[in-house]
């Protein structure tokens, strides 16, 4: 048993690096590529706040471990569980290279669905629960754009029209604020996007019999929080490349517009509990404010190849989940 929670802690550990340098790297793009931040300043700096978000709460960590599926009652939820994993990590590479930004979140509860449904049957898959986390993680990129267009419009109403100043002006004026922003973007993203492994791992505690609750233990929390910030701290310069420069050309106030929005968005999601996805509100951010400042230099083939690929990502998770749970069960 102790063998198995070390593969088990292993796997989520791995999938929360890879975590921290795909995820993260939307978080610190847009201040990157206004000049805000260099980038070597801008791993270290979303590292450590990475670091310190996956800290202080755990309530999506629950909603992760628990809201799926029962791992008290599930059978073969060691198999269910590094076949989720394995998954998770595999489409995260394969984004990562072709430097899509996509779903840690949307791969993970994807492939935790598959792999439950393949080795326990579709009445262990908490339908309710994965439906409810679902429709956060569809309605999020949706809100994060209508907002995100209503703060920058907000914005340049107030202070470029109204205030009659000028653009470049309010850019130096913002780039310096992208600093601040850009730090809130990297503590909200490990405030959420860590507790995903930190439920997996739970999920694995209880399985096991190590404890009945889904109360996460202290040394569950550093070892993700280090993991991600680790993870961080390597960089992911394929999609800062692409949410930097190949959505629309960022400027500091947008950019700021664009991490402020997320921020609260994320935050929101913590506090109730639900685990979404960074990188779709991040992207979503970025081309509500874009389309504000300027609908016709957003990259819309851009934008549709991403979207398409968010769209995907859950069945496709599902359906690899699913037949790697086939094979690992051949041979235990």
């Amino acid at each position: 048993m102790l063998t198995t929670l070390i593969i088990i802690v292993a796997l989520a550990l791995i999938f929360d690096f890879i975590n921290g340098f795909h995820d993260t790297a939307n978080a610190i793009a847009t201040s990157i590529s206004t000049r805000a931040l260099t980038p070597k300043f801008a791993i270290i700096f979303a590292s450590v706040l990475n670091f310190i978000g996956a800290i202080y709460s755990s309530e999506v960590a629950k909603t992760v471990g628990g809201k799926v599926a029962n791992p008290a009652t599930i059978p073969h939820g060691v198999e269910i569980l590094i076949a989720a994993l394995l998954t998770a990590i595999i489409w995260n590479l394969i984004t990562w290279y072709y430097g899509i930004p996509s779903s840690s979140s949307h791969t993970l509860i994807g492939a935790l669905a598959g792999s439950v449904i393949s080795g326990a049957g579709f009445a262990a898959l908490n339908w309710s629960g994965f439906k409810e986390i679902v429709i956060i993680l569809v309605l999020s990129p949706i809100i994060a754009f209508a907002t995100g267009f209503l703060i920058m419009w907000i914005i340049r109403k107030l202070i470029i029209v109204n205030g009659n100043q000028s653009r470049s002006k309010m850019n130096r004026m913002f780039r310096f604020f992208q600093i601040f922003s850009a730090g809130l973007l990297s503590l909200s993203h490990g405030g959420n996007d860590a507790q995903k492994a930190m439920g997996i791992m739970v999920f694995g505690l209880v399985t096991l019999g190590y404890q009945t609750d889904l109360d996460v233990p202290l040394w569950v929390k550093i070892s993700a929080a280090t993991a991600m910030g680790l993870g961080t701290s390597i960089g992911g310069y394929r999609i800062i490349k692409t949410m930097g420069s190949r959505l629309l050309k960022i400027e500091p106030i947008n950019g700021f517009a664009s991490d402020l929005n997320s921020s609260i968005i994320i935050q929101t999601s913590t506090a109730i509990g639900m685990p979404l996805s960074t990188t779709h509100v991040i992207s979503s951010s970025i081309i509500g404010t874009g389309t504000v400042m300027r609908f016709h230099d957003v990259k819309w083939a851009t934008v549709s190849k991403m979207v398409m690929t968010w769209i995907i990502t859950i069945p496709i998770s599902m359906i690899l989940s699913f037949l790697i749970y086939k094979i690992i069960a051949l041979f235990v």
